[in-house]
């Protein structure tokens, strides 16, 4: 799957340069970065939330694309219900809320859960449907150390389910290692390095990798 170059530009300052490049499918990409690298900013033009500088989707028009933003969105009803929104399948629904921990949830009304059980319920409702790529914006921020465990091992089990392209934004360098093949790195908004994670994590090339994977503790 190749993603087309696209920018972004707010008040004259370009946020984003990112020169484009191909993904595999099966594969797990984490997106790190420092706070203001970009990481978001590539996640909405992607998912098609956010318009890029130049007009025109980065993706071809047949790719189906799954997202779940940073804060995670409950509608007013039930979480059961929230989690058929992404697909009229009961059996599976039950399943995810099981694998998640949230079966005993499902009649509450979403919009009272608290953040860690919104995230949960989110991740189930995108999970309920099969996509070409799916981008995750730190879906596990909210969670504890358990529900992180259970997150991540459902992540890793879809995408070998579905042999989709994964894209995980995430803060967390400890996550990149668990559940990511590759990684990319953002600095100032650019792609600064690609590339399996053994080498990134552990042998970045760049100056300004090593000092942020210092700085973070890798």
């Amino acid at each position: 799957m190749n993603i087309a170059a696209c920018s972004k530009t707010y008040d004259g300052i370009k946020v984003l340069d990112f020169p484009g490049l191909t993904l595999h499918p099966g594969t797990v990409y984490s997106v790190i970065g420092a706070n203001g690298s970009g990481k978001s900013t590539f996640a909405k033009i992607l998912a098609g939330i956010l318009p890029a500088d130049k007009r025109g989707s980065l993706l071809e028009p047949s790719i189906s694309v799954g997202y779940m933003p940073q804060k995670s969105y409950a509608f007013r009803m039930s979480t059961r219900t929230n989690i058929l929104l992404g697909g009229n399948d009961e059996a599976k629904a039950k399943q995810l809320m099981d694998v998640l921990q949230i079966r005993h949830l499902e009649r509450k009304r979403a919009n009272h859960l608290s953040g860690g059980e919104t995230a949960r319920m989110a991740l189930a409702r995108l999970m309920m449907k099969n996509f070409d790529l799916v981008i995750l914006d730190e879906p596990t921020a909210a969670m504890d150390m358990e529900t992180t465990g259970m997150a991540e091992t459902l992540i890793s089990d879809y995408v070998k389910e579905t042999k989709c392209i994964l894209l995980l934004v995430t803060h967390s360098l400890q996550q990149a290692r668990r559940v990511a093949d590759e990684v990319l790195f953002l600095y100032k908004g650019q792609l600064l390095e690609a590339g399996r994670k053994e080498i990134v994590l552990y042998t970045p090339v760049h100056e300004q990798t090593r000092r942020f994977l210092e700085f973070y503790g890798v």
